[in-house]
Order: C-alpha cells, then sequence, then structure tokens
C-alpha cells in the first residue's frame, strides 16, 4: 500500500509522473484480476423516493407532496423484478431514501397503508418476495444501518451497499453537500460499515468526487475504507463516482471533476486499497469511461437493460455489447458477476446466509462469476487515446 505522504503527492503529480503511477495501479490490478473486466447485469427498483436527507446534488429524494413521490407497491415491485428475469438480469438492486418516516408523518402514513411499520420492515418483505418468487438475488442500499436491520438483511439479501462519500465533517457545514443530512455525517457511515464488517456482510462502499472536497479528505476517506476492510474483510468492492450537476438543485453550478481528476482518484485508490478489493467507477457518468481501465479498474458496476440510473436519470446507461468493445479495445475481456463477488461465495466464509447461498450456487458457474449471456461485440473500432 502507498503512504499517505505519497498518496498526498498523486495531486500535483504531472503528466509523466501521473502516468507512473498509472503504470503500478495497472500492474496491480492484472496481478489480482487479470485481463478481466466485469459487471452486473441487474434491475433497479426504487423502492421509495421519500428520504429525511437533503444532499446538495440529488434530484432523486422527493418530499411528500410533490409529483411522484412515495413507495412502490408490491405488485410494482414484482413486475419490475421479473421484466428483468425476464431480460436476463440476475441481481436486482433496491434503491431508496434514507428513513423517512423519522421525518414525514406521510411516510409513516403510507407505510400503514401498505401493512408496514418501517421502511426496512417493507424493504425485508420485498426481498423475501424477490428471492421466494424470482431467480434474482437483492442487493439493498438502504443508508446508515443498525446492528438488528444488517441482521435481518443478511438472511434476504447476498450484499449492501453504503456510500462513505467522504470523511470530511466539514462537508455538513452551511453550504456545503451534506449540510441537514443527517445520515451523512461521516461518523455514522463509517460506524455503519463498520457493523456491516462485524455481521461479515459483503458491502459495496465508495467515494463522491466533486462536491466540495480537498484531495487530502479524499486521500483519508480511501485510508478508512481500507481500514474497515483490513479489520473485516467485508468491503468487496470500493465505487469512485464523479459528482455531475443538476439542474435544480442546491450545486446545479458546481464545476464537474474532469477526465484527470477522475484518473488521479481512481490511480490513488488502486494504490491504496487492498488489492483484493475490486475498483469501480460508473460508465455513464463520463463520455470517455474506458479511459478509467488506464488507472486501474476492474469493474462497471451495474448495468441495466431495463431501468435508468435513478440517482442520475439524465445519463444513461450504456449498452453491454458497446462496454464490451470499449473495454477490448483496451485488452480486456468483459465477464459478468453477481452482486456477490466469487471470493464470498463459500458455504464456510460466514460471508454468505445458508438461506441464500443455494440460490447464489445456481446463478454462478464454477468460477464464481454469473452465467451470463453470450454478447456478440465488434471489435474493429479504433482505440480512443485518453488524455
Amino acid at each position: 500500500m502507498l503512504s499517505r505522504d505519497t498518496a498526498l503527492s498523486i495531486e500535483d503529480a504531472d503528466a509523466v509522473e501521473l502516468g507512473g503511477w498509472m503504470a503500478v495501479a495497472r500492474g496491480i490490478r492484472a496481478a489480482e484480476w487479470g485481463n478481466t473486466v466485469t459487471y452486473s447485469r441487474k434491475v433497479f427498483i426504487p423502492l421509495t423516493n421519500l428520504c429525511r436527507d437533503q444532499c446538495g446534488y440529488c434530484t432523486f429524494a422527493r418530499q411528500p407532496g410533490e409529483p411522484s413521490a412515495g413507495y412502490l407497491n408490491p405488485d410494482q415491485v414484482m413486475e419490475i423484478a421479473r421484466h428483468g428475469e425476464r431480460l436476463g438480469c440476475k441481481e436486482v438492486l433496491f434503491s431508496l431514501g434514507e428513513k423517512p418516516e423519522l421525518r414525514y408523518v406521510e411516510a409513516r402514513s403510507m407505510l400503514a397503508r401498505l401493512g408496514y411499520a418501517t421502511t426496512m420492515d417493507y424493504v425485508v418483505a420485498m426481498c423475501e418476495r424477490v428471492l421466494s418468487e424470482t431467480t434474482l438475488i437483492p442487493h439493498v442500499n438502504a443508508g446508515t444501518l443498525s446492528v438488528d436491520e444488517i441482521a435481518r438483511l443478511k438472511h434476504v439479501c447476498g450484499s449492501v451497499g453504503l456510500m462513505l462519500e467522504n470523511v470530511s465533517r466539514r462537508l455538513t457545514k452551511p453550504g456545503m453537500a451534506h449540510h441537514a443530512c443527517p445520515d451523512k455525517v461521516p461518523v455514522q457511515r463509517l460506524r455503519a460499515l463498520e457493523r456491516m464488517g462485524l455481521a461479515k456482510l459483503p458491502t459495496t462502499t465508495g467515494i463522491l468526487i466533486g462536491i466540495g472536497e480537498t484531495w487530502e479528505e479524499t486521500i483519508d476517506s480511501l485510508i478508512a475504507i481500507a481500514g474497515l476492510h483490513e479489520r473485516h474483510g467485508h468491503i468487496q468492492e470500493v465505487i469512485v463516482q464523479n459528482f455531475r450537476a443538476k439542474p435544480g438543485t442546491p450545486m446545479a453550478q458546481w464545476q464537474e471533476p474532469d477526465l484527470s481528476a477522475m484518473l488521479r482518484t481512481l490511480t490513488a485508490a488502486r494504490l491504496l486499497l487492498p488489492a483484493g478489493i475490486s475498483l469501480q467507477a460508473p460508465p455513464n457518468l463520463s463520455e470517455e469511461f474506458e479511459c478509467y481501465l488506464d488507472a486501474g479498474i476492474n469493474d462497471w458496476g451495474g448495468i441495466s437493460p431495463l431501468t435508468p440510473d435513478f440517482i442520475n436519470p439524465e445519463r444513461a446507461w450504456p449498452a453491454v455489447a458497446e462496454v464490451a468493445r470499449r473495454s477490448r479495445q483496451r485488452g480486456f475481456e468483459l465477464a459478468e458477476r453477481l452482486t456477490v463477488y466469487p471470493r464470498y461465495i463459500d458455504a464456510d466464509s460466514g460471508f454468505v446466509s445458508p438461506s441464500l447461498f443455494a440460490t447464489l450456487g445456481r446463478a454462478a458457474r464454477a468460477d464464481g462469476l454469473a452465467r451470463a449471456q453470450f454478447h456478440q461485440v465488434a471489435t474493429n473500432a479504433s482505440i480512443k487515446e485518453c488524455a
């Protein structure tokens, strides 16, 4: 692992120095992950867009009374899940606002009409239905979770996601990205990620760049994630996500990070994180996403043939065939994975609940990746040069 001081120096590295660090990052990736780059074929279910947080960059969250604000009903959930299953998806990702019933009486009323006391009760029930009525494996992004909530989820989902975003408390001050966001206080995120590790629940986390953080805060965020994994071994993947400005938000006029910022951050992440942690960057948030491979990533995250990226709805998913084509131009073969990475699909590891092991086993091939559809991909396109 890189030292903190050396990682800090990458911010000011010139093109030649950065190129050298990127080469080291690629070497680490090659030694651990070979020439395979993965993705998850999934369907996204926005269970509720109500949220007690008000992030300065978010267009997903709604307040009661706004158009389309509320919860999906069970029939809507299962209709989306079954459609995704027909299209070959293996994973269903439940995305939702954090604990809206703690802020809005309307959310409590909506839940009561559905027959549940809390959003988590509803999440668990829908995961159970997905598992019993489809071949899909749930992944849940439900925010900061208690010990009890994590224990309940472990029996009904393969993995969970909780973006750390950044360890800086400064970002919660007035005028900053996480002001008025009780669930984005860094210590709360870190405690929840620690609980997930203690419960041996495969976890996705990551950082968001371009929201007002400093390079030092970015490096400290990556170091914090590395420390969590060293203690518990549960961080299966880390996402480095670039902020995209959205009209109508308080941060609509903020400058977006450019490709160079992403390459520097991805390089630092690959050098600071344990090599066994999958490094991911979303392909729909950049027109030049294939360049991320030059900085050591090995995964493209979830790509859906059915549902949009509800967090960034203006950014359509690239077709899987296009991702495969651009990956092949860089010397990589695209492979489909499950929501649980191969190293965790072990009945004796304690990372997978016995209630889920058979489902995962049916979906996995011998090496732990997904039994995937074959995608024919053109290979004669020219290779784009990356700055």
